[in-house]
């Protein structure tokens, strides 16, 4: 079973794959999930590649690597070329999701693909994180799939395992997402999910959100019956709304902001239309509900070219709660949030910006996250100490 889970990591950005359950000729009473463009006999390309695969072959390892990056990410040397549109944009976004998600919850590689991500934000001095799961079921090479409840056990005992070797690691939280293309019922059995998640599992499950192109997806109104669940049973679910994430205007899609206002949203993410709507702009701001900026992201998919028109200026200009994310920074070939960071500091921050609006955006990553206020003066005690010795360090 080791050949399998090498051949996918070694080419499937080859080519599109497919998974097709087949009998393992090891075991006749195994099945195995593997890719349906490939054959193990002497004509087939994965024959071939374990026949003459060489370890320390830098022509195999560097044709893999550019591979992974065309295929895997969005990646490219003339993005006006590939992306012309949006539509070009987004439609390249979600197939990469598609491609990823078989390779990701395969369950080994699940889990050092959690713990690999948490190396990775901790070397881009990142304390803590609240990350967007998907419904994708981790599944084994027999094609057993694991439930909900097992997901949840893995993060929570991987980010344990971390923080014991990471002790200034304060932790992680889930917040539940699903497509915003499902139908009404599909979403509503889902935050029924998510309500018992969150109810066996309240340390890590943070919220829900619906996820996707807003613009071809259905509106938060649209699911209103879905999302009013929680209210019916007299029970508790934050929100994390992705909405305004698009440069229509006066449609139901940029109204996603004024929506998930009503359905008390504890964060808008991205909020690119949010300035077209002054009474949510200014009711977000009364009540706290910060703007998730990710700056990579909305050049990547085309909302904005230069972020120095970026609406967020405006946001910023006007002292509106605002934190900084990357949203996926994988696929736009980069990591961590640094990158994002800069970006809002340099153009989107303007010449006004300084030390101080870095500080402040720090802060608020830890202000507006769903910690209990016990937990974000602890967090805020801890990321004061490493900010002042950063400042006495390059003073």
């Amino acid at each position: 079973m080791t050949l399998i889970s090498e051949f996918y990591g070694q080419f499937y950005g080859f080519m599109e794959l497919w998974p097709v359950r087949r009998k393992c000729k090891h075991d006749p009473d195994l099945f195995c999930y593997i890719c349906g463009c490939f054959t193990t006999s002497k004509q087939g390309l994965l024959y071939k590649h374990f026949q003459n695969y060489q370890t320390e072959n830098r022509l195999i390892k560097q044709i893999t690597f550019l591979s992974l990056m065309r295929n895997l990410t969005l990646f490219t040397e003339d993005p006006e070329t590939s992306y012309p549109t949006q539509d070009a944009a987004w439609d390249r976004f979600e197939k990469i999701f598609m491609a990823l998600s078989g390779l990701i919850t395969y369950a080994p590689v699940f889990k050092d693909y959690v713990y690999q991500g948490l190396k990775e934000l901790y070397k881009d001095n990142i304390m803590y994180l609240e990350l967007r799961v998907g419904q994708s079921k981790a599944y084994e090479l027999d094609g057993t799939t694991h439930d909900r409840a097992w997901s949840l056990e893995v993060y929570r005992n991987i980010t344990e395992q971390f923080r014991s070797n990471h002790p200034d690691f304060i932790g992680s939280r889930l917040i539940f997402s699903v497509h915003r293309s499902l139908g009404v019922s599909q979403v509503k059995q889902a935050v029924q999910e998510a309500i018992e998640m969150q109810r066996k599992y309240p340390d890590i499950v943070a919220g829900f959100d619906l996820v996707g192109r807003e613009d071809t997806g259905g509106s938060i109104w649209y699911f209103r019956d879905a999302l009013s669940l929680p209210s019916e049973i007299k029970t508790q679910l934050s929100f994390f709304f992705h909405a305004g994430e698009t440069d229509l205007d006066g449609t139901d899609v940029d109204r996603n902001v004024l929506d998930a206002l009503l359905f008390n949203t504890s964060r808008i993410g991205h909020g690119f239309a949010l300035v077209h709507h002054p009474l949510a702009k200014q009711l977000s701001k009364t009540r706290g509900v910060a703007v998730e900026l990710c700056p990579i992201s909305n050049q990547v998919l085309k909302l904005v070219s230069d972020l120095r028109n970026h609406p967020a200026a405006v946001l910023m200009s006007d002292g509106h709660p605002i934190v900084v994310s990357s949203d996926d920074p994988t696929l736009f070939g980069t990591t961590g949030l640094s990158y994002d960071f800069y970006q809002v500091f340099v153009g989107i921050g303007g010449l006004s910006a300084n030390l101080g609006t870095l500080k402040e955006l720090a802060m608020n990553s830890i202000r507006y996250s769903s910690l209990s206020p016990q937990l974000q003066d602890e967090a805020l005690t801890v990321w004061k100490e490493k900010w002042n010795k950063f400042v006495a360090d390059n003073s």
